[in-house]
């Protein structure tokens, strides 16, 4: 098994000058973007990075990241990519918190930095972009000149190389500590599940950083395939890339996938190229994703992934029997149980919901300097709790339920948003749904709805209300409907429902 840092250079021995990567209208074969992963590592270690250190990464995807990835990967130190949406003020944090010798950053992002870093262990501002401003390194320099040549460091597989945060939502971001087997693992299990080859194009917009585009880009580049990547995601810029790049795989979130559905010309392109789609990162309603399949000609599959596993934890293969509604079974290695909320110990009947837990070799090794919180997530037997809320039927398959701090609690009743919105998104007038929770003073909370609306499309309040009342328990069904232009989404395009209450009209 290679350890991350081998990837690239692996790559380039096979596949010398096809075409690795495409961002805009530049392209680099894998040769030449090893080479300028090895002009960085080279000047890295010069400026005193080693085995072991943590860097950190911060900006949008571009070639910069991506040659910065793999270069703190192969002098042997830590990668720590963070969130483009983060502050200034929560990098500091984060910086801190890992100890970062070095921040690697896009300008936009790490010039708010400068000057601001005397109480972390950085030792080294790099910046890329234009006006690189006084008191940091412009990345430029350090790979203009320089060997295209590096002796790659190979540390032992079980050794740290990722320091991935969560999100923060219950208090300060979290970093999960993941292995060079464990990240290894996931991007060859994410290769063989989904059937990536040689021949394949992948047009993304997946946040490098996160886990889902960071193992997408690994297991394209393992497999000598082309990716496709773009900075940020538009329905009509996508569409037309997949269709000018002749796109074979797409991965993506719900909310990727609802926005280029309600593209107005979305039928207009041709997308016949493609032969399989992934989605992830939050449950899709079935009637979006047959809609989906309907417009894209192709299988879409759904996986389930999170932070402390490095990607994804189970999945369908691209080339046997799937299930819309479902995220499929563990992916090889992994074991997958579902657990009762009360008694973890305890494993609920097939059918039955209980939490989501994780046990194998992609698990994290814990949470950097947290040994409580470890403690809590991961049990003396191996298991991680996920947090999510889950069932297994009689095939084996699982499906997500929702997230246990998501569950909204009305008068005594669990209400799981999930549920609604796959209600909500089966009418034939609603291109997104997300739910949330509104306070009551009888009830505790009630459930309340935002809908962004099918282009030429103007349902009402009460029309969507009836329609529920059709489908759902008289409890589940929402007390209010708010129509909006967005919903409150994270970096990857995820919902974040406790941010929809900003909304409110």
């Amino acid at each position: 098994m290679q350890t991350l840092g081998q990837i690239l250079s692996s790559s380039a021995a096979e596949y010398g000058e096809k075409i690795a990567l495409v961002i805009g209208e530049t392209s680099w074969s894998y040769r030449r973007l090893s080479g300028l992963a090895n002009r960085m590592s080279n000047s890295l270690a010069e400026m005193g990075i080693k085995q072991g250190d943590r860097v950190t990464l911060y900006g949008a995807n571009s070639l910069e990241w991506i040659v910065s990835y793999y270069a703190i990967l192969q002098v042997g130190a830590v990668v720590n990519p963070i969130n483009v949406m983060l502050t200034a003020e929560e990098v500091k944090y984060v910086l801190g918190d890992c100890g970062a010798k070095a921040i690697i950053a896009s300008v936009e992002k790490g010039s708010a930095l400068v000057g601001q870093l005397q109480e972390t262990d950085v030792e080294a501002l790099i910046l890329y972009g234009n006006d690189i401003p006084a008191g940091a390194v412009a990345f430029d320099d350090l790979i203009s000149n320089g060997s295209d040549h590096y002796d790659i460091k190979v540390p032992p597989l079980e050794s740290l190389s990722t320091i991935c945060y969560t999100s923060g939502t219950t208090g300060k971001p979290k970093g999960a500590m993941l292995s060079h087997r464990a990240v290894a693992t996931n991007i060859a299990m994410t290769k063989l599940m989904h059937g990536r080859t040689v021949n394949d194009v992948a047009v993304t917009a997946l946040p490098c950083p996160h886990v889902y585009g960071n193992v997408v880009m690994s297991a394209m580049f393992q497999s000598g395939a082309k990716l496709v990547v773009h900075p940020v995601f538009d329905p009509d810029v996508m569409l037309t890339s997949m269709q000018k790049h002749r796109a074979t795989v797409f991965d993506g979130v719900p909310t990727m996938y609802m926005f280029m559905l309600n593209h107005p010309q979305a039928a207009s392109f041709d997308l016949t190229s493609l032969r399989l789609c992934t989605v992830g990162g939050q449950p899709m309603p079935p009637a979006k994703m047959k809609a989906v399949e309907h417009l894209f000609g192709c299988n879409l599959i759904e996986l389930w992934g999170m932070t402390e596993l490095g990607g994804l934890g189970t999945t369908f293969a691209w080339n046997g029997e799937y299930k819309h509604g479902s995220i499929g079974v563990p992916i090889p290695y992994v074991s997958a149980r579902i657990a009762d909320i009360d008694n973890p110990s305890e494993e609920m009947p097939r059918g039955e919901v209980g939490e989501l837990m994780i046990r194998g070799g992609i698990v994290m090794d814990g949470y950097f300097g947290n040994e409580q919180a470890t403690r809590e997530t991961i049990d003396q037997d191996g298991w991680l709790h996920t947090g999510d809320l889950a069932s297994m039927d009689k095939q084996g398959y699982i499906s997500i339920v929702d997230r246990k701090k998501d569950m909204i609690l009305t008068a005594g009743y669990n209400i799981y948003p999930a549920e609604i919105e796959r209600v909500l998104s089966s009418h034939s007038d609603v291109a997104l749904a997300a739910v949330g929770s509104v306070p009551d003073e009888l009830k505790g909370e009630l459930a309340k709805a935002y809908i962004i609306a099918k282009e030429g499309c103007s349902p009402t309040q009460e029309e969507i209300i009836t329609f529920c009342r059709e489908h759902l328990a008289a409890y589940k069904v929402p007390r209010a409907v708010q129509f909006v232009d967005d919903v409150p989404k994270t970096s990857t395009g995820k919902i974040m429902r406790r941010e929809l209450h900003k909304l409110n009209a």
